[in-house]
């Protein structure tokens, strides 16, 4: 059964409460948290204050995605606002094992997250450090986008890497997922899907969750 990590990024932020209610009372797993930074990325969302208000506002665990240029230097903030899992992008992390080390030592689970170009083999040096890989599906920075195909692909390497050394580190699939490509994506390794328009722009989010949850 995979875990179901609804991106609140698509929700509608004049209507959080109600939007962080129906989650509480949906079968979703976590909160998806993506901080974009205007650098990194071609867009800018929100930063710790907000990640401090979902926080308050549920008991499930709040999974931070820092798609952000120095994610070292906000680690210690995010872990103050309430972030259970933070995970840094690969290619913004010159020295990610430090990252990772830095993460750990704030009581975080650390992730890694990949972008749809950088080949799931950079990881095989760090896989062993960390708790989770966040594959990228789209190219980052905007929801709303279609899967990209070939990532179907990086999940199954990805899962055989991972198998092979028998470790416990989770596949999260972030982009472009619905109720048609989920299974797919299942199938393929994944234990993570991240969605967003999928759900927040259902007409019953609350079935679309319970839906992905029961593939």
């Amino acid at each position: 059964m995979p875990i179901i990590a609804p991106s609140l990024l698509a929700s509608n932020f004049l209507n959080l409460e109600a939007e962080c209610k129906m989650l509480n009372d949906s079968s979703a797993d976590w909160y998806h948290l993506d901080i974009m930074d205007g650098r990194f990325v071609p867009n800018i969302s929100y930063g710790p204050m907000f990640v401090e208000v979902f926080r308050k506002a549920t008991n499930k665990i709040c999974d931070v995605h820092l798609m952000i240029e120095e994610p070292g230097n906000y680690a210690e903030a995010f872990k103050k606002a309430g972030a259970d899992i933070l995970s840094v992008h690969i290619e913004a992390c010159p020295h990610l094992h430090r990252n990772i080390q830095q993460i750990k030592s704030l009581g975080m689970k650390a992730g890694v997250a990949v972008n749809p170009h950088t080949p799931v083999d950079a990881l095989k040096d760090i896989l062993a450090d960390i708790d989770m890989v966040c594959l990228m599906s789209v190219n980052p920075g905007f929801g709303g986008q279609s899967f990209i195909p070939h990532t179907l692909l990086k999940i199954k390497q990805l899962r055989e890497m991972i198998d092979e050394r028998s470790l416990q580190v989770k596949i999260e699939i972030d982009g472009g997922v619905t109720l048609e490509n989920a299974k797919s994506i299942i199938d393929a390794g994944a234990d993570v899907l991240v969605a967003g328009s999928t759900v927040f722009k259902a007409a019953d989010p609350i079935a679309m969750i319970a839906a992905l949850k029961s593939l």
